[in-house]
């Protein structure tokens, strides 16, 4: 059988039209059967050197190139040399063309296994070699390209990394939880590549990502959110734009946000409370100012006896569930949106905060108001649930304007109207950001005060105080201070006593201190 398949491809190939005497093929056929013999009884190992030994392969060197080209067609790689990129695309399309089910299956068990399986028999039957790489550096990098990620996967789930921001396939950077940006010398093959990559993560939230369907929103997993822009509507050259943000607001403890001056023990004690006794916070911010963060440790200070009902857009960071020895020790329902071109089908955060009012929860937690949602919102913070929610804005004050003109989508009232459902609904506003020296801070607390003849003022209970801002060695140095600028007011406290708080704490909390803290 082995003669068979040889006997055409390997030591009778000719050149041209020219036809091999007599005498060489005789020699040929000679050699070609004593090396079947050597190779059927005693194995192809070791027996390399005994074949090129032979007087009648020496005989035939001028029709196989040289004893060195004998070698290398029977026992090396045919594609030695050949770059990543080609290779890449060939296996690509050889398991697109023959496993496609463990490409666009992604629920099915064993697939990634088998697809490593599929990949590393086809390296080796078809003598696939990259120059630079091992077989099995060859075999994990087609793997890691095609089941996972590329070089993105160990950014996407290392460490230490808030962000990744992909400009252009050619583009990419990484922002770190210190506050570090550092653009990546590694990228993508092409703008091809990088749209066949990030359609993979996108597939796993169900996502299409094509010319019909230009902008997108998925994520990974619970806590890994992606936001991507391709052609048309980014350039041809650029391919796509992404961003890839990964949030985990259970991971930092309290002492962590005092040890890096975020905030101060009181500060986080005072947002704890309002939360436990029935206060609605808001916590509001730019984009990285930590708003997430700050709203995700509160919600793991909320005792076990208080049901939380939980709405995200799309996917879901949030993991408040506690079990303890195999049982659930707290009260948690989480939801999340489900979008859908069918009206019929889709379910926004505004029906999920209709139905939470059903579930009788002690605090809702909206993840974030972008739109429409926040007038549902307030509504539900004017019926004696608490909410936390976050949102975008430059200040606390300025957080009241903005919940205004996102409720404005959902509803046609009155600016002062508005106003004064906001302000009831949320009596307190945290507003977080972070500073050229990329540092987070919670800048402020504020009371919104509602005075008897229905007035609001503004009351500022904690501030960052900025001392010194200089440049030093081409890095920004800005210092600072917490400290408290007043007391809760009185219609406040009396809220925390109706909802109740004990009356020493009360007390603690009407006190200003006179020290900076």
């Amino acid at each position: 059988m082995l003669g068979k398949k040889r006997n055409s491809s390997v030591f009778l190939k000719t050149k041209g039209k020219q036809n091999v005497s007599s005498t060489n093929e005789k020699a040929i056929s000679k050699t070609f059967k004593r090396a079947i013999e050597m190779l059927e009884t005693q194995g192809v190992e070791g027996k390399i050197e005994e074949i090129q030994e032979s007087q009648e392969v020496q005989e035939t060197q001028w029709e196989l190139g040289s004893e060195n080209r004998t070698h290398s067609l029977f026992f090396t790689p045919e594609t030695e040399g050949k770059d990543f990129s080609t290779v890449l695309k060939d296996v690509q399309e050889y398991i697109s063309s023959n496993y496609s089910v463990l490409i666009t299956d992604g629920t099915l068990k064993d697939s990634k296994e088998q697809m490593k399986r599929y990949i590393s028999k086809y390296v080796q039957d078809s003598r696939i070699s990259v120059k630079g790489m091992s077989g099995n550096e060859l075999i994990d990098a087609l793997y890691t390209e095609m089941a996972e990620y590329g070089f993105l996967t160990k950014y996407i789930y290392g460490e230490g990394i808030e962000e990744i921001d992909i400009n252009s396939w050619k583009d990419i950077e990484v922002q770190y939880s210190d506050g570090r940006n550092e653009k990546l010398n590694e990228h993508f093959d092409s703008p091809e590549h990088a749209i066949n990559v990030i359609r993979r993560m996108l597939h796993v939230s169900g996502m299409v990502l094509d010319n019909s369907s230009p902008a997108v929103l998925g994520h990974l997993t619970k806590n890994i959110r992606i936001a991507v822009l391709k052609t048309p509507l980014v350039d041809e050259d650029v391919g796509i734009s992404a961003s890839i943000r990964i949030v985990n607001p259970q991971s930092m403890k309290k002492q962590d946000f005092v040890d890096g001056g975020t905030a101060t023990n009181p500060m986080l004690d005072f947002l704890s409370e309002c939360i436990r006794y029935g206060i609605s916070v808001c916590v509001a911010g730019a984009t990285s100012s930590g708003k997430t963060t700050i709203a995700g440790w509160l919600l793991t200070t909320i005792p076990d006896n208080k049901r939380i009902f939980t709405i995200e857009n799309g996917s879901r960071e949030l993991a408040l569930v506690r079990e303890k020895e195999g049982r659930v020790t707290n009260s948690v329902i989480h939801t999340i949106t489900r979008d859908s071109e069918n009206e019929r089908q889709r379910v926004d955060q505004i029906t999920l905060l209709d139905m939470s009012l059903r579930f009788n929860p002690d605090i809702i937690v909206v993840g974030e108001m972008r739109g429409a949602e926040a007038n549902a919102a307030q509504e539900a913070a004017r019926t004696g649930v608490a909410v936390l929610t976050t949102i975008h804005s430059n200040s606390c004050e300025a957080t009241y304007r903005r919940m205004v003109s996102l409720c404005k989508r959902a509803v046609d009232m009155s600016d002062e109207t508005l106003m004064g459902y906001v302000t009831e609904a949320y009596p307190i506003v945290v507003f977080c950001k972070q500073l050229e020296n990329k540092e987070r801070k919670m800048m402020e607390i504020m009371e919104c005060e509602i005075l008897p003849d229905g007035t609001r003022n503004y009351r500022p209970l904690y501030q960052y105080v900025i001392t010194e801002n200089r440049m030093e060695d081409g890095k920004f140095i800005i210092n600072g201070y917490h400290e408290q600028i007043n007391s809760i007011s009185g219609s406040l406290s009396k809220r925390f006593l109706e909802n109740g708080m004990p009356i020493d704490i009360i007390e603690k909390l009407k006190t200003k201190e006179v020290e900076t803290i």
